[in-house]
């Protein structure tokens, strides 16, 4: 079988590396959003719980 794979032009190379960065900062940005507004949900007496 010949190679099949696809060669990108850096340009090409370019444009999906700052995807990729674009997608892991959307991701990060939606868990911390997350984890924010359940801290918030829970309350300030979370951590007066007995242990």
């Amino acid at each position: 079988m010949e190679d099949d794979r696809v060669n990108l032009t850096e340009a090409q190379k370019k444009a999906r590396r700052n995807r990729s960065i674009a997608l892991a900062v959307a991701l990060v940005g939606f868990v911390v959003i997350m984890y924010f507004v359940t801290i918030i949900k829970l309350g300030p007496s979370i951590l007066d719980r007995p242990m």
